[in-house]
Order: structure tokens, then C-alpha cells, then sequence
């Protein structure tokens, strides 16, 4: 959250806690809600959806598939924006995440 307080390239960001945002997906059979960790929009006005992840197991694996989809169709749709997703691993990832998707416009 510091390094989204203080990058010049985060124009807004929010914790997603209680907002609804949620992307269902498919694991041994059951559907499930994936709720992402935060709301980015950059400064080019796309949308950043970040993950933070320590471990990676086999359902992370899956909701990034379905999360790839949803960024994929809501991009394809055009009337929502631009979206992008990402995952750190390590709080030190932030920066260059952000950098990354700035620079894939």
C-alpha cells in the first residue's frame, strides 16, 4: 500500500474489501468467487488488478487463468476501459509491475 500511496504513475487505488468485485471460476468441479487484492488505475487511465501472492498452489493457477479471460473479455467488450492484471510475490514487485503495465499500453 505505501509504494501505491507514492507511485507517480497510480492516479487511485482501493483495497478490494467489500466492493462486489469478484470473478467466478471453476476448481475441482466446484465454482468459486476470486476476489483480487487491489484496484489500480494508472495514470493512463487503464485499470491495474493486482494480486498479492506468496505460495502458489494449483487454485492460484486457476484463478489467474480465469482472471487472464475476464481481463481478455472485458478488454475485448471496449466499453469498461482498459484492464490489465498482475501478481507480486514480494512487496519489492509493486514498482516494477506498475512500470510493466505503463509501458504495455
Amino acid at each position: 500500500m505505501f509504494e501505491l500511496d507514492r507511485n507517480p504513475n497510480v492516479t487511485a487505488w482501493v483495497k478490494n474489501d467489500h466492493l462486489g468485485f469478484e470473478i467466478l471460476y471453476i476448481f475441482d468441479g466446484v465454482v468459486k468467487k476470486y476476489r483480487p487484492d487491489f484496484l489500480i488505475r494508472l495514470t493512463t487511465g487503464q485499470i491495474l488488478i493486482l494480486e498479492c501472492k506468496g505460495m502458489d498452489t494449483q487454485q492460484d493457477k486457476t484463478k489467474r487463468r480465469f482472471l487472464d479471460e475476464w481481463v481478455t473479455a472485458i478488454n475485448g467488450h471496449g466499453g469498461f476501459g482498459k484492464w490489465k492484471w498482475a501478481v507480486s510475490k514480494h512487496p519489492k514487485d509493486v514498482a516494477r509491475l506498475i512500470e510493466k503495465a505503463m509501458t504495455s499500453v
